[in-house]
């Protein structure tokens, strides 16, 4: 009896296995597109002040919302993106700039992305919420807040 539940135990931890690698394998593409889209659009943008380029990555109508200095913010993306072309860009002020994904989450044609970004004198972390819309990764939500404090 003994090797029969062994043997059952096993056999149960081996679908497991193969169930949670199959979930990842699923997802390992989804993730390096959203990754891509973040770091060449998203972080290049951002930092080039390329409003062309930050702009390919929001679905149109997207909000933003958050606090800076601790004062809530929001602005529809066509106003982020007016804030993002009319201001100094990260690249030219010479200030230290650096974006980090922390973390990517995929559930079907739904996604999270947790990121820090220094620019500026600032620290912020962004939450970013991604939708598949006929193949490509839009962020459809931006939430931000402001670390420096």
């Amino acid at each position: 009896m003994k090797t029969f539940l062994l043997i059952a135990f096993m056999l149960w931890n081996l679908q497991g296995i193969k169930a949670q690698n199959k979930i990842t394998m699923e997802n390992q593409e989804d993730i390096a597109a959203i990754t891509n889209a973040i770091e060449n659009n998203y972080l290049k943008g951002i930092y080039e002040g390329d409003v062309r380029i930050l702009g390919s990555i929001f679905y149109p109508g997207t909000l933003v919302y958050g606090d800076i200095k601790g004062q809530p913010y929001f602005k529809t993306v066509d106003l982020y993106l007016d804030g993002v072309k009319n201001r100094q860009s990260p690249k030219d002020s010479g200030k230290p700039f650096k974006g980090e994904i922390l973390d990517i989450r995929v559930v079907n044609s739904i996604a999270v992305a947790e990121i820090n970004v220094k620019m500026y004198d600032f620290y912020y972390r962004d939450f970013l919420s991604f939708h598949k819309i006929n193949g490509k990764w839009l962020i459809v939500n931006k939430m931000l807040t402001d670390l420096s404090q």
